[in-house]
């Protein structure tokens, strides 16, 4: 971490690499070193085609490069435990895209190897860092709209390929892993802890994943969440959050722009258009790295709250699987 600037590998040529290449050129803490895929020649030619200094023909020639300080893995959801686990062992800082793991039991095994070797590991939940979000979790917690009541959420899109890897029960596909844990992990946050109570309907294609689910979710302190992902609708990314004294209505909760919207409904009143000011939408997750390497502040996202909404994933699906309500008894 010479000068005090972080060097970054990207582990695969995924299509999400483009979200944080932008970003990572913008932040003068961070600097893009260096991309690595299982063939040379991928490598090489991603290199080029976005400017990246140097291409490594295997994933680990990028864990055991001594001039790489923080890994970002973009591999599939199934695979995502794994090099998170490898790359902390070789003493590398992760930042993994969602979901974490696919399993609580992966989870756990990220945070002892993450532990042992002293390193920062975050999950890449982006929206988590937006100004637009922040300020809705303040207006909430603030009392703004009253008691939280209901919450509600949507992230749906249609996929016509059916080849498509969300598809792929083998590779940890489905709707809810891919885009239902965005409104799960929102209703969570805002609420401030982890359901007791969910229960969950799928609906399943012909690769045997979710192709639709809904889900719904009870808080200790009295509040609901109900919430559906899919690949057979619209593109979709709605928040609502139902309070005693009023609503806040987010049109676009899981992407905002360079500005936010947040449409906040008193009781009695006429509808309260705030907009945030925004930004590069995956800057927040890099430098949230930054500051937890440099300053030792923990990560916005922490390892338990990723636990958490793994841990609720897990029980939703076993409750669509079952047909009935499935308690959790997950620490915060």
């Amino acid at each position: 971490m010479a000068n005090r600037v972080l060097r970054w590998g990207l582990l695969s040529t995924a299509a999400i690499n483009r979200a944080v290449i932008t970003p990572l050129r913008m932040s003068g803490r961070n600097r893009l070193e260096a991309v690595a895929s299982r063939q040379r020649a991928r490598a090489e030619g991603y290199a080029a085609e976005w400017r990246i200094p140097r291409a490594l023909g295997s994933y680990e020639a990028l864990l055991s490069d001594p001039d790489i300080d923080v890994i970002y893995v973009s591999l599939p959801n199934s695979m995502h435990a794994e090099w998170t686990i490898r790359a902390a062992k070789a003493g590398k800082h992760v930042l993994c895209e969602k979901p974490l793991a696919i399993s609580v039991a992966e989870v756990d095994a990220i945070e002892a190897a993450a532990r042992q070797a002293g390193v920062v590991v975050a999950e890449a939940f982006m929206y988590r860092h937006h100004p637009q979000t922040l300020r809705v979790q303040e207006m909430v917690t603030g009392g703004e709209i009253g008691q939280l009541r209901v919450v509600r959420g949507g992230f749906t899109f249609n996929i016509a390929n059916p080849a498509d890897v969300r598809l792929s029960p083998e590779l940890g596909g489905g709707s809810i892993w891919d885009v239902g844990c965005y409104p799960i992990s929102y209703a969570r946050a805002v609420v401030g802890s982890d359901p007791v109570q969910v229960f969950g309907w799928q609906v399943t294609g012909e690769s045997a994943v979710d192709e639709v689910f809904v889900g719904q979710m009870c808080f200790a302190n009295g509040a609901y969440a109900q919430f559906d992902s899919g690949f057979r609708a619209p593109e979709r990314m709605l928040m609502e959050f139902v309070g005693s004294a009023g609503t806040i209505t987010l049109r676009n909760a899981f992407k905002p722009g360079l500005e936010g919207e947040i449409v906040l409904c008193r009781e009695g009143e006429g509808p309260d258009r705030i907009v945030t000011a925004g930004g590069e939408l995956y800057l927040g997750e890099i430098e949230d790295m930054a500051d937890a390497i440099f300053s030792g502040k923990a990560p916005r996202i922490s390892l338990a709250d990723s636990r958490g909404n793994v841990a609720t994933i897990e029980a939703l699906l076993e409750s669509s699987r079952q047909g009935r309500p499935i308690a959790l008894g997950v620490a915060r």
